[in-house]
Order: structure tokens, then sequence, then C-alpha cells
């Protein structure tokens, strides 16, 4: 089975593959002081609560935004599970050749994305992930990566507006309904949700303008149930996004 790992700025998200098929998914709290000892404790606790054992992982592949901890997933993969982890970053191949000015900086997870996102839905396409940040990944008809726009993401934008703004509170981010809002709560949920719905609009509109195609869109990460009804842009919901993207690369890779 391949054990696929999605380290981000704020949540880990880990998958266990078994051929193409998602066997089981877990999220944890990204801490980037973590050691290989303890996030083998924690990988090894989530296999065995689903009824897996890291004897039965014989594969492993990493996309991290967090770079110190790409060195602590691949001493876990050597020295727990017996294997060499695939990271995700110069030299792996992806199958999709990268045309910014500097390819070797391009967030691992943009490019993850960016190939689940034509594999599984075809190109021209873009892929928005709704994670630490929201990110807006293009593609050409060509398989070609073009760039990407960067935008704070939903809850950092929310933190700061908090932070800031002494009578604002922190609130639950579900839909309030309504885009007028009746309270302070109601009001902020909107701001956030129905805000955050034009940006997408906004920059998924200029990107279509730009490349001269309607790319399908794809929307993905632990937000992007938040936002798709809300957003007329956005064409596929796929929350599992990134973690067949780091599968379909492990196989690129090992064929």
């Amino acid at each position: 089975m391949l054990l696929v790992i999605d380290v981000g700025n704020t949540q880990t998200h880990l998958g266990l593959f078994s051929e193409t098929e998602l066997v089981a998914s877990w999220r944890f709290a990204t801490e980037r002081d973590k050691t290989g000892d303890e996030l083998a404790v924690t990988i090894d606790a989530l296999l065995r609560l689903d009824g897996f054992s890291r004897d039965m992982v014989t594969g492993m592949v990493v996309a991290s935004g967090v770079p110190r901890l790409s060195t602590e997933y691949s001493v876990l993969a050597a020295g727990k599970f017996g294997l060499e982890a695939l990271v995700i970053g110069p030299g792996v191949k992806t199958g999709m050749p990268i045309l910014t000015n500097d390819p070797r900086s391009v967030g691992p997870d943009l490019i993850v994305d960016a190939v689940a996102a034509q594999e599984l839905y075809g190109a021209p396409c873009i892929a928005v992930d709704f994670g630490t940040a929201t990110t807006y990944s293009a593609v050409s008809a060509a398989g070609e990566y073009l760039g990407h726009a960067i935008a704070p993401g939903i809850e950092i934008s929310l933190d700061a507006l908090t932070m800031r703004a002494a009578r604002l509170m922190k609130i639950e981010l579900i839909d309030p309904g309504t885009v007028i809002g009746k309270n302070t709560m109601q009001s902020m949920q909107a701001g956030v949700i129905y805000g955050f719905a034009g940006q997408v609009d906004g920059i998924v509109a200029k990107m279509r303008e730009e490349m001269g195609l309607e790319a399908v869109t794809v929307a993905t990460g632990g937000l992007a149930p938040l936002i798709f009804d809300h957003a007329r842009s956005l064409d596929k919901l796929d929350p599992l996004l990134t973690l067949h993207g780091l599968r379909i690369i492990y196989r690129r890779n090992n064929p």
C-alpha cells in the first residue's frame, strides 16, 4: 500500500492507497518542531486505528510546505518503515513542464494539485486550493504549468480581522444563509463566505481571460466545501485532489 502525506502549514493530510483506491485518510495539526520519531508514533496510531499496520506500507510520498518536516518524514520513512520516501521537489518526474520564471521555487503542493487536476479532469484547468493560503494553479491545454496566484487564506484573513478589530470576535465558519447580516456574527460570516466566493470568481475570470480558454476549475482543501456552492466559477469539488496527485506522481516515478 502507498502512504501519501500532504504537509500543510496548518494541517497534515494523510492517505493510504491500495492501487488507485483510497482506503483510508486522516488529518492532524502540523507541528513544525516534531521529530521523525514523534511523527512515526502518530502515523502508527492512525494506521492501527483503522486496522492497518506499518508493515502493510510499501511506498511513501511526501509533499511538504514546511521544509524542515520534509527531512523528518524522510528520516521516519527510512528508520521506521524501511523505505525511501519520494519527496516532491526539483528532480522528481511530474510529467508536467513548469513554465514559471523559477520552477524550483514553485511550492510542491501547487504542482501536485495541478497534476491531479489535469489527470482527473482534463486540461486546460485551474486548481483552487483553500488552505492556509488560497492558491490558484493554471494548466494549459497542452498540460503545461503556466503559473499561479496566491491569496491570504480564509482562516488567516479572519484571524487578522479579529486581532485588529477590538469589537469583533472569533466566529464559527458556517454559511449564514444571507449576505445581509442581522448581527455581528452573521455579518462576519457573510463577509467571509460571500467575500471569498467573489474573490474566487474574480481571479478565475481573469485567469481564463489570460489563458484565452474556458478552463475547468477544481476546488480542494479543507475549506473548499464552504465556498464551493457560492462561487459560480468553480466546476468540480474534490477535497482529496492533493492526495490523488501524490499517488499519480509516485507512480510516474515508480512505474
